[in-house]
Formats: structure tokens, sequence, C-alpha cells
């Protein structure tokens, strides 16, 4: 084992367990120097937005305490991350750097910078895959060029031999003298980041959810005793506890896809009766591959169009429409209810996601950019990978889109998936008195019904900002434009 110290730089991989970097590390140096980097300047036009911040700072909390557990000390810094790993390795005088890889675009070049640097050096340099089943390179089609269709792409991978199974949490021996040599390096306080919003509205997100190792571990558990047995149709239901909640903690690498994958797999060998959910699970999980497997080979998708006759497309700028939709004031219950879900707890069932993008994007005609950016800043698993994914999909103007004419009807969706009006009474307390048959269509409901409901349209709770069978038909004559 090599007495000389190796940096261990942490990126979106906050945790111990299956983490290539760290275990690889531990496994050949003696000295380990824990280092994290905020340099929010360093991805371009996609820094994190405030949810996401609010998750970071308990994240690295968590993670701090983990490795002191096993007595390393994170060093935490800020500012270029090629210059700040150079200066801290020829201060510690560390003879190689680990770390996982990234896959957006300015991860990308964020990665190609330390090799330059660290070129002209005789520090070595170990990368590993650590966030996505498989390296995007894996995955190619019979001409050696990238899907464009997830079908194929979920096929080819089925087809390839199983993602590689998770590495061990790495332990402490008391004989390897694993502790930090670096506990003389400054670092600074997580406070010293600024990562909380300065405005009092995180206090729901709080009460949502466990950022950090731990949490995702039992997010996990909770999934598989309860959600997974009925995700094929749970999954559909935001009234229903039917979703398996990991998206924030994949975000941070909290925990790893390979530990899902491996766990779900392992579960349904089991239970077979669980087999066709789990399935549908994997593919879901699949999604979130394919998103990123886009993003690596067609980077510029982040912020244009897949589609590049989408350039042209006729957007709206209606600033009232856009704050209305924001803020949950549209007067479609359906949608108004997913956007109150997401300022209180950071998070939105996908169903409700859909639902709401497509009001957006095709009811208001409003740029799935605007809607994106929205997401980024509320979402605490706002990821760019799957939120550029789900937007053009929505919008039509991406890789494997919906085509022009799917226009979710909100209050057919509502009643579909929300069909006693639950998940509505959750997050719009004025409707709550409301019956199942008029929940997702105040305007329908007979005034009695109403006056009896306390529902006060254009009052306690807003007239409909727009008519969706009116906004559907100037929606179908924009997308067919040439």
């Amino acid at each position: 084992m090599n007495k000389a110290p190796a940096l261990v730089w942490f990126r979106n991989d906050l945790r111990l367990a299956d983490n290539p970097a760290l275990l690889n590390a531990m496994s050949s140096y003696f000295y380990i120097v824990p280092i994290f980097i905020y340099a929010p300047q360093e991805e371009g036009n996609w820094a994190p937005g405030a949810a996401s911040r609010w998750w970071l700072h308990y994240s690295l909390a968590a993670l701090s305490e983990s490795l002191n557990q096993m007595h390393m000390q994170l060093i935490i810094q800020q500012g270029s991350v090629s210059k700040t790993l150079l200066r801290i390795a020829q201060e510690v005088r560390a003879k190689a750097i680990f770390y996982n890889r990234s896959y957006e675009p300015w991860a990308c070049e964020q990665e190609q910078r330390i090799f330059d640097i660290f070129a002209q050096t005789n520090i070595e340099i170990h990368s590993y895959n650590a966030n996505l089943l498989f390296q995007p390179e894996q995955i190619v089609n019979k001409n050696n060029t990238p899907f464009k269709i997830f079908t194929p792409f979920w096929k080819t991978l089925c087809a390839l031999p199983e993602p590689e199974p998770p590495l061990p949490k790495p332990h402490l021996l008391s004989h390897s003298l694993l502790i930090t040599k670096g506990a003389a390096l400054k670092s600074l306080r997580i406070e010293d980041l600024k990562l909380l919003p300065n405005i009092n509205w995180t206090s729901g997100i709080k009460e949502s959810w466990q950022p950090g190792e731990k949490g995702a571990q039992a997010t996990l558990r909770k999934f598989l005793r309860g959600g997974l047995a009925n995700y094929s149709h749970g999954r559909d239901r935001p009234d229903l506890s039917g979703v398996s909640r990991l998206s924030p903690y994949l975000h941070f690498g909290e925990i790893s896809a390979r530990i899902i994958w491996h766990t779900v797999k392992h579960n349904s060998l089991l239970e077979p009766k669980i087999f066709s959910a789990s399935e549908s699970y994997l593919r879901q999980l699949a999604w979130r591959e394919f998103a990123h497997y886009l993003l690596y080979f067609f980077p510029q998708t982040a912020d244009k169009p897949f589609r590049q006759e989408f350039n042209k497309f006729p957007w709206s700028s209606n600033k009232k429409y856009l704050k209305a939709w924001q803020h949950g004031q549209t007067g479609c219950p359906i949608v108004d209810a997913g956007m109150r879900e997401l300022w209180h707890t950071g998070w939105m069932h996908n169903r409700v996601r859909m639902i709401v993008a497509s009001f957006l994007v095709k009811d208001l005609l409003i740029p799935w950019q605007e809607g994106a950016r929205w997401f980024w800043d509320t979402l605490v698993d706002a990821d760019l990978a799957n939120n550029t994914l789900g937007w053009q999909w929505t919008a039509g103007c991406g890789a494997d889109a919906a085509p022009y004419f799917r226009i979710f009807n909100p209050s057919l969706q509502g009643k579909t998936f929300d069909p006693d009006g639950t998940y509505v009474r959750r997050w719009i307390p004025e409707l709550k008195k409301l019956s199942a048959q008029w929940i997702h269509e105040p305007w329908l409901a007979p005034v009695e019904e109403l006056v009896a409901a306390g529902v006060k349209l254009g009052d306690n709770y807003p007239h409909q900002i727009i008519v969706h069978k009116i906004a559907r038909q100037r929606a179908l004559s924009a997308f067919k434009r040439p």
C-alpha cells in the first residue's frame, strides 16, 4: 500500500457505498484527503437552483458526518476546481487523485481541464463510472452511433451483461492508518457556502425529506416494503404512495443506480409475484439512463431543441399566464395541485409533471425552457439530463418526443389518475369540500354545490385562465405550421 497521500474528489457521488473512487483510493493509499469543491460558476447556465442548494447543504453535512466516523475530514473549498485540486495536491504532496465521472456537458469540460493541468505533473488520475448503469459509449446501435429512441436503447441495454454489482462500503481497519493526511488543511464550513435560501420557504421541504446516504437507504427500503409491488399501477397515481421518491438521492449520488438495480432485481427473485412490477420500475430507471445518454451525446439540448425546426416555433411570452402557472393559480385543479406540491415539498409526482408541463407548453404555448427553468430552481431532484428530456418530450421537440397532437386534457387526466380528488384536496384546501364529481372541473359544478363547498370562483379559487378546448385547437394549429 502506497504511503503517499491521495485525493478523493467528491462531486455528485455523496456516499460511501458503491463509491469506486473512494474504495479504490482507500485500497491503495494510506492517507486519504476527501475534498468537495463548490464551483457553480463552472456549471454555466445551470448552476444549482435554490431547492438543490438546500439539499446540497444537508447532503454535505451527512457526508461529512459519515467521513468523520471513519476518522476522515471532508475538506470543503470554493473556486476553480482544477486549480484547487492542483493546489491541495501540491500542498499535501499527493501522488494520485480519484474521482467518479459525471456526464453533463459542463462536467465533461471540467474533467478535461483537470486532465490538461495534471498532465504537467507526476500525479496520477483515476476516474470511474459510479452514477450510471453503463458508460454512454457502451450502448450504441449497429452503425456505432447513439440511439435516439428509447425502446431500441432499452432492448440493447437489456441484452448487455448485467450492470456491475455495487461495491461495498469501505471499512476502516485500525491498523491501516487511514486518517486524513490534511487535518491542517484549511476547510470552509458548509455554512460558508451560503447554500440555504434567504427566504423562508423550505420548511415543507425539510419536513418531506432526509438528505444523505442514510435517507436514501431508508427511502429504498420503504419502497421495497410498500410501493414496488403495485408500481405498475401506482406509479401513475399521485393520490397514492406508489413511487420510489429516490430521484433526489440519485441526483446527488447518495445512492447509486447500480444499488437500486441489483436490490430490486434481488427482491423480484425472492418474491416472483413482484417480477412484473420490478421490470416496470427498472424500465423507468433506464429512462434516467437514457436522459443522461442523450445529454452526453447531444449536449446542446440542455438549452436548445433537439429538433431544430422548433427554433422557429411561435411560442407565447405571456408573463401573467406564466406566473399563474408557477404559483398554482391557473384555475385547473390538477395543475395547481402539482405546482403547489412542488413549492411546498420541492418535488412533484411524475404523472403530474407531465400534466403541468403539457399545460404550460401546449395549452399556454409558453416555451419549454421557461418550465425547465422553474423546475430547475424549485425541484430538489433538479437533474439537467432528466429535466431536459422531460420538457423536450412534452414539447415534442426532443429525441423520442411525444407527437405534437398529444395534448393532455388536464381535467380528464385528473379524473383518471386522481379519481376521488384526494391529491387535489391535499394541495388545494379551497376545494376540499367539493365532491369527486366536480373537483377536477369546478367551473361546471352547480351553484348550490359550490356554495355548499365554500368555493367562490374568482375569489378564493381562480377562474380558468384558459379553456382547454380552445387552447387545444390553438396548439394544434401552431404545431402544424411548417
